[in-house]
C-alpha cells in the first residue's frame, strides 16, 4: 500500500452531513496485550464484526503479539478469515493473536506511525488491562504530538477486575467462576479428610478473584472459612490466630489468600519472602508462578500450632486465566459487546480516543448492563480496589455485598448433597 502523509491524511477527514461528525476512513489494527483470559478472543472477534459492518474502515490487520507485532509489521489479514472460523476462536481460550507485555518507548512510537503511515492505519484497538490502557493512552499521546490522524481505543479485560472507572471487566466472570468451583471440590475435599488448606489465587492490587471463592457455599461451616485480600494488611500473628479458632471450632480450615497480601508497611509478602526480584516492561513483581507463599504460609502454621497437624498448601497460578469449559455466559456475552462498542465508538467519533466501560443497572437478580467511554488517562496504569463494603469487619472474610455484586457475573453453580444427619446439615 503506498504511503499517506501528514498533509494527506489531514485530507482524509471528511464529515457526516447528517451528524456533523467527522469521518476517517482508512484501516484498522487491532492486537491483545497482558495476560490471557477465557473470553478475551470474544472481544476481538466482535470488534473484527463490528469493523465488518463500518464503511469507514478498508483493511483490517491483526498484530501478532501487541505492539511488538505492530512494529514488526507480523500482521493477519481479518478480512481473509471465515464467519465460522471467526465464531470458533471467539469460544477458543487464550489470545488468539497472542499476547506481550511490552511498554512502548518515543522511538518506538515514532516507528509505529511509520508503521501507520505505510498501511493507512486510522484505528488502532487494543485489548488488555491498565497496562494496556497506559500503552494505549502514550500512543495516542504521541500520535497527536506528530499530528497523525489516529483514533486510538483501549478495550478492557482483566481477571483481576481491577481497572479503574467501569464496574466490572471481561474475563472476571470466567475466572471467579472457576474459582468457585475449584474451592466447592476443594472445600468438599476438606471436610472429608480434614485438615488444613491454602490456596493462594491471583490478584496482584485487587482481591475480586480471591472474594469469588466463597460463592459456592452451600452450607454455614462450608470453607473457605477464611479470605484474605491485598486491600487490608496482612498480619501473620492475626492469620495463625485466626487459623486456630477455625481449627478449634470445627477440626478443619480452608483458607484462601490472594497472591499480592502485604505487610503493615505496604510491601508484599511474596517479596519480603522470595529473592528473584523479577519484574515486568511495567515494573510490575512477578508474583504468580510460584509456590513460595502458599509454602511460607503452611510452613508458619506448622510451625507455630504443631508439626503434626495436617497442612497443605496450592497455588492456583496461571490455571485460573484459560481454563477451557468453565465460562461465564455474561462474561462471553459482555466481552464481545466491549468489542463492538469500542468500533462503533471510533468511528462514529464519540471521542478521539478512549477506554470502554460496563455499567450496571438493576438488582442482583435483575442485572443488566450497558457500555460507555471513559478518557484513557483515566484507565492507565492506575488500579481500583475491592470496596470496604465488600470486606468483612474482621479483615478475613468478605460480606454479602460482595456476593450480590459477583453472582450475576458468575452465574449459576452447581449444588451438591450430603447426609441428613451430617453436622451442619
Amino acid at each position: 500500500m503506498s504511503e499517506v502523509g501528514q498533509d494527506e491524511a489531514r485530507d482524509k477527514v471528511t464529515s457526516d452531513a447528517s451528524t456533523g461528525k467527522e469521518l476517517l476512513p482508512g484501516n484498522a489494527v487491532i492486537a491483545q496485550s497482558g495476560g490471557p483470559t477465557n473470553v478475551i478472543n470474544q472481544t476481538l472477534v466482535g470488534a473484527i464484526k463490528q469493523m465488518v459492518r463500518s464503511k469507514e474502515i478498508n483493511a483490517m490487520f491483526g498484530a501478532r503479539h501487541g505492539i511488538s507485532g505492530l512494529l514488526e509489521e507480523d500482521f493477519i489479514d481479518l478480512r481473509a478469515e471465515s464467519p465460522r472460523l471467526l465464531d470458533k476462536i471467539a469460544r477458543t481460550p487464550s489470545a488468539a493473536l497472542g499476547s506481550v507485555r511490552m511498554k512502548p518507548t518515543k522511538e518506538d512510537c515514532e516507528k509505529l506511525f511509520e508503521v501507520c503511515r505505510k498501511h493507512d492505519v486510522r484505528y488502532f484497538f487494543y485489548i488488555g488491562g491498565n497496562d494496556s490502557a497506559e500503552t494505549a493512552y502514550i500512543v495516542a499521546t504521541q500520535a497527536a504530538e506528530a499530528d497523525y490522524d489516529m483514533r486510538v481505543y483501549h478495550i478492557p479485560k482483566t481477571i483481576d477486575n481491577d481497572l479503574r472507572e467501569t464496574d466490572h471487566c471481561p474475563g472476571y466472570g470466567s475466572a471467579a467462576r472457576f474459582v468457585a468451583l475449584a474451592l466447592i471440590g476443594d472445600q468438599l475435599d476438606n471436610r472429608a479428610l480434614k485438615g488444613i488448606k491454602i490456596d493462594v489465587v491471583m490478584g496482584r492490587h485487587a482481591g475480586f478473584l480471591t472474594a469469588a471463592s466463597v460463592l459456592g457455599q452451600q452450607r454455614s461451616d462450608d470453607g473457605p472459612h477464611l479470605v484474605y485480600v491485598p486491600e487490608r494488611p496482612f498480619s501473620v500473628d492475626k492469620f495463625v490466630g485466626d487459623v486456630k479458632q477455625v481449627y478449634d471450632e470445627l477440626g478443619r480450615c480452608v483458607v484462601v489468600v490472594s497472591e499480592g497480601i502485604q505487610d503493615e508497611n505496604g510491601k508484599p509478602v511474596s517479596e519480603t519472602i522470595s529473592e528473584s526480584g523479577e519484574v515486568d516492561a511495567y515494573g510490575n513483581p512477578q508474583l504468580s508462578g510460584s509456590s513460595a507463599l502458599g509454602d511460607y504460609l503452611a510452613r508458619t502454621v506448622n510451625e507455630r500450632l504443631g508439626k503434626d497437624l495436617r497442612v497443605r498448601a496450592d497455588t492456583f497460578g496461571y490455571l485460573q486465566r484459560c481454563f477451557p469449559e468453565v465460562v461465564s455466559r455474561v462474561d462471553a456475552t459482555e466481552a464481545m459487546e466491549v468489542g463492538k462498542h469500542a468500533v462503533r465508538a471510533a468511528v462514529q467519533d464519540e471521542q478521539p480516543n478512549g477506554s470502554v466501560i460496563i455499567k450496571r443497572a438493576g438488582t442482583s437478580k435483575t442485572y443488566m448492563a450497558s457500555y460507555g467511554l471513559t478518557s484513557l488517562e483515566n484507565v492507565a496504569k492506575g488500579t481500583r480496589s475491592m470496596p470496604d463494603e465488600f470486606i468483612n469487619a474482621e479483615s478475613n472474610g468478605v460480606t454479602e455485598a460482595f456476593r450480590d455484586y459477583a453472582l450475576p457475573l458468575v452465574g449459576r453453580l452447581p449444588r451438591y448433597r450430603w447426609f441428613k444427619t451430617e453436622r451442619g446439615s
